[in-house]
């Protein structure tokens, strides 16, 4: 044997001592590198029976135990695992029977962010606690402590190609049944699942068996919840399912015959407008975008229905200068009620201010047309998709919109006639929520201040400075989106709801449909709230469909008609699909969630530029629609939805007055004929112009009344706060049966808009 020296024994054992050393010091690095408290508790099996830590973070490819343990800690967790190298999982307790692998060689992956580090490997976890680790069987769905009246019903598969329910939730880090259930519920459904521990749907349970959903076994639910551990929420395609048992979340009606209304064809139309505005004059004003009817379009009409069997003589032609695609209207408290048109699509006519003198009468043809010269009367501001409003001194407020066509934001709001040295008061938020907050919903609230929704956001204005005074809680979206909005382009519709006398109340505000930001799936839901109560909060009413692009009518009996619109997408040309053919009527008289009634459907679809407008004989004029999707055509024709109360067979009552001009809490004498025996009612609907879902100047009163024999005493509404000042349509009502309406005025012109604008191009009617 040869021999060795006592230098190369000594090489040798030096050599294997540092493989040694380095050994136990990658050993070392591997298990004893956590933060202070943290310690390695060995190497777990993951996926026997389920996920042993619930909750997964997103994939790291400089994942590390420091990292790992980092991001657990943020959350609050007590226990962090490193899978596959790059996976990282928390939770407060070993899950599902998680039990010690048979070697700690098993989790053999390096960490990607530290190769000298080891993080797990294919269903192994790494598995690091702060304190003892607790170690929690396989539990079961939570089936009691629910929320309200909701039951357990079993594990359900997936649908077949399909998910049961559409409305999903994602709560990485919190989801449990009491937070799923209470969320479905808020929204009106009756129905819900729990899956992949994170995940939460809600729905209605018809949407169960049409899916194709099956009884599973109790084990394939097998995923503990992300936000309590100590309950399971559902598997892999796998739901755990509960079910809504006590008194119903919500009412719908359902009508048939006559009491579902119906739709009729009124005329067919010359013109596809994008806003419509009942006129004074017993008349409908339409004026339309340049381009969208035909090349010789002169973009505004006239109709007269009492002529609708000759459209020669029905449609009268008017002009106007430049295109108001996307302008605000209203009808000015002058004593003609001359309509303004405000805005417009690009260049000049974002400044244009137009004015139309309404002339002639029912089968009377009148010769005025609008008026407008940019160089003479012209807004500071060019403004697309703004809003208007009559304040309390009779002036008129004009708020937001963008710059021109897809332009920069307008984030301001200016006054007509402008006063002297008067500029334009600059918004945040309106900045802050642009291209989302077009078209924003105005009101006049009667304890004083300026109501405005806009996007998903609310606040009251001082009507004097236009700053702040309160801020309303964020308007609701949808179930799975809070930031579903409700102004253009995710366009919903508002409404005023009743004011009765002696109108102590503080007003009401309906919301209705909508749509979201990103995926644009339409809300199903309308919101209401009364903004001058202490703590407003927001009312939420399930819809019988979804909704966006929608209209809706005031009616003189108090009700509302929900129409127009389409079911997915948003406002906008081809963006929208599946139009929305049913009427639905609102009733704020009944209980909450019992207040629609699903009404006639129509054959035609009605979805972007189209409008609705009550009419003076108690019908509702639906017109346009421009959707350029190539599916559905630019609609000319105009059809009528007549409600209920006009196909009883009651004979409509009916009245005279001599006084059409109103003061605050004046005594206004009328001589009625009341068919039905009373007791006589009177309604003011405020006059309407219609574009994108906003009718603005709508407003809704019942002032006192009081009769003897056929002589009956109205008392008007008490200040412009409560009415604000302008055009009112006044119907009697015979029960549920409206008369024709008659036009009357209400707080005179304080503003002295009949003496304005003092420009040559423009007729003045004085005061």
């Amino acid at each position: 044997m040869a021999s060795l020296s006592f230098g190369s024994v000594f090489a040798s054992l030096f050599l294997l001592t540092s493989l040694l050393v380095s050994t136990d010091a990658s050993a070392l690095i591997a298990k004893r590198a956590p933060p202070e408290g943290w310690s390695y508790q060995g190497c777990y099996i993951d996926n026997l029976t389920g996920r042993i830590l619930a909750n997964r973070q997103p994939n790291s490819d400089t994942n590390t135990v420091e990292s790992c343990i980092a991001a657990c800690i943020q959350l609050g967790y007590k226990v962090a695992g490193m899978e596959f190298g790059f996976e990282c999982y928390c939770d407060n307790a070993i899950n599902n029977g998680g039990a010690l692998a048979s070697a700690d060689t098993e989790c053999s992956v390096a960490c990607p962010g530290n190769t000298a580090q080891k993080c797990g490997a294919g269903n192994r976890l790494s598995i690091y606690s702060n304190g003892p680790l607790v170690e929690q069987g396989p539990v079961a769905a939570q089936k009691t402590g629910l929320p309200g009246s909701w039951q357990y019903q079993g594990c359900i598969t997936e649908g077949v190609g399909r998910k049961v329910w559409k409305y999903q939730i994602i709560n990485q880090n919190t989801n449990t049944a009491t937070a799923c259930l209470s969320q479905c519920q808020r929204f009106g459904f009756q129905a819900a699942g729990l899956e992949y521990g994170s995940e939460c749907y809600c729905g209605d349970d018809v949407d169960r068996a049409a899916a194709g959903s099956t009884a599973a076994p109790e084990s394939d639910c097998g995923i503990r919840c992300s936000g309590d551990s100590q309950y399971l929420c559902g598997g892999g395609n796998r739901l755990s399912w509960y079910l809504w048992t006590g008194t119903p979340l919500y009412v719908w009606n359902y009508a048939s015959g006559t009491a579902a209304g119906r739709y009729e064809m009124l005329i067919g139309g010359v013109v596809v407008p994008l806003l419509t505005t009942s006129g004074v004059n017993g008349k409908y004003t339409f004026v339309e975008k340049y381009g969208t009817g035909p090349p010789n379009s002169t973009g505004a009409y006239e109709l007269d229905v009492s002529q609708t069997g000759n459209p020669a003589l029905a449609w009268r032609t008017m002009h106007v200068k430049t295109d108001v695609f996307c302008s605000a209207g209203l009808t000015l408290p002058d004593k003609v009620g001359r309509q303004i048109n405000i805005g417009g699509w690009s260049g000049t006519s974002t400044f244009g201010i137009r004015l139309y003198w309404p002339d002639g009468s029912p089968g009377v043809a009148g010769t005025n047309d609008w008026q407008e010269n940019v160089n003479e009367l012209t807004l500071q501001k060019g403004r697309w998709y703004p809003s208007a409003m009559i304040l309390t001194n009779g002036s008129i407020l004009v708020v937001g919109g963008e710059t021109g066509s897809n332009g920069p934001p307008q984030p301001s709001l200016e006054v007509l006639p402008r006063p002297p040295g008067a500029g334009v008061y600059t918004a945040e938020w309106l900045l802050r929520t642009d291209p989302n907050n077009l078209y924003p919903f105005l009101a006049i609230l009667p304890s004083g201040g300026i109501f405005v929704a806009y996007y998903n956001e609310a606040r009251i204005l001082d009507e004097r400075t236009f700053d702040t005074i309160k801020t309303l809680p964020n308007i609701p979206g949808s179930v799975n989106n809070p930031g579903a909005g409700r102004t253009y382009p995710l366009e919903g519709t508002a409404m005023l709801l009743p004011q009765y006398a002696p109108f102590g109340a503080p007003l009401g505000i309906l919301i209705c449909g909508g749509s979201t930001t990103g995926a644009a799936i339409a809300v199903d839901n309308c919101v209401s709230t009364t903004p001058e109560s202490g703590a407003p909060q927001w009312t939420l009413e399930r819809m019988p469909s979804q909704r966006v692009m929608t209209c809706m009518t005031a009616l003189p009996d108090g009700t509302y008609m929900i129409v127009n619109g389409a079911k997915q997408g948003v406002a906008g040309f081809g963006l929208a699909e599946d139009p929305n053919f049913n009427a639905v009527l609102y009733d704020p008289s009944k209980p909450v969630n019992q207040r629609m009634t699903v009404m006639a459907n129509t054959t035609i679809a009605r979805l972007y530029h189209s409008e609705a407008i009550l009419m003076q004989d108690g019908r509702v004029m639906i017109s346009g629609s421009d959707p350029q999707d190539g599916k559905n055509p630019e609609e000319y024709r105009v059809e009528v939805f007549v409600p209920p109360y006009l196909l009883s067979g009651r004979a409509r009552p009916s009245f005279t007055i001599a006084n059409r001009n109103w003061a605050y809490g004046a005594s206004i004498s009328i001589t009625v004929s009341l068919p039905g025996g009373g007791p006589a009612r009177v309604s003011l609907m405020g006059a309407e112009s219609s574009t994108h879902g906003n009718t603005m100047g709508q407003r809704t009163l019942f002032p006192a009344v009081s009769c003897a024999g056929n002589t009956c005493t109205i008392t008007a509404p008490p200040s412009p706060r409560v009415a604000p000042l302008g055009w009112y349509q006044l119907f009697l009502l015979d029960g549920p049966t409206p008369s024709v309406s008659t036009w009357i005025r209400l707080g005179g012109d304080p503003a002295e808009l009949g003496n304005w604008p003092n420009f040559p191009d423009f007729s003045r009617p004085g005061l």
